[in-house]
């Protein structure tokens, strides 16, 4: 009988964030609020649901993965104002936790697996204007995709990426390439 995949884990330092950010645009489309239960980090996929636990006193939040960070050494999950504050961590910044995912896209990479880099040439409301991109595009690059993006507003996006690159370099030399076609490109990590 086989054994059950079990669920991904991750244990380390929790910071959180809030005051200078609020208000900004967060990786994922959004417009991030402090007193939303969001979080930042780098070892979980965008969209991904995790369920964060202090382990100083075994106070649990589940929080939504919108936006990219921490990005001190060490830091595994930059926690929402309001996060931060249900699991006790405000006076402290920081705190030992457990984040332990719920669910995540399809298709993204699975937790653990190391970042991988698109080239992104466009984001639109409207599919059928990402898709005559795709079709400028795909004449020339085999690896073009239209990635349907929901946002923390519940807006729908479709953006047109190329990839996945397993290095920053390969990306830019493809951002490089493609920049002749006259979209914005921009690179982005998952």
């Amino acid at each position: 009988m086989p054994q059950p995949t079990p669920t991904p884990q991750v244990v380390g330092m929790a910071s959180w964030y809030g005051p200078g950010f609020h208000g900004h645009h967060a990786a994922a489309g959004g417009i991030y609020d402090e007193e939303d239960l969001t979080a930042a980090s780098i070892a979980f996929p965008l969209g991904s649901r995790v369920m964060v636990t202090n382990l100083d006193n075994g106070r649990s939040v589940e929080v939504t993965i919108t936006d990219r960070g921490p990005f001190l050494k060490g830091r595994k999950i930059d926690l929402s104002h309001k996060a931060a504050r249900m699991i006790g961590m405000l006076d402290t910044g920081t705190a030992r936790v457990r984040i332990t995912l719920i669910s995540k896209p399809t298709g993204t990479r699975d937790v653990g697996a190391p970042l991988r880099y698109w080239v992104q040439v466009g984001s639109f409301s409207n599919q059928q204007n990402a898709e005559q991109v795709r079709s400028k595009l795909i004449a020339s690059y085999a690896d073009v995709h239209v990635v349907d993006v929901l946002d923390a507003d519940h807006r729908r996006y479709y953006r047109v990426r190329m990839g996945a690159f397993a290095t920053r370099s390969a990306a830019e030399a493809r951002a490089s390439d493609s920049a002749r076609f006259g979209f914005p490109v921009v690179i982005i990590t998952e």
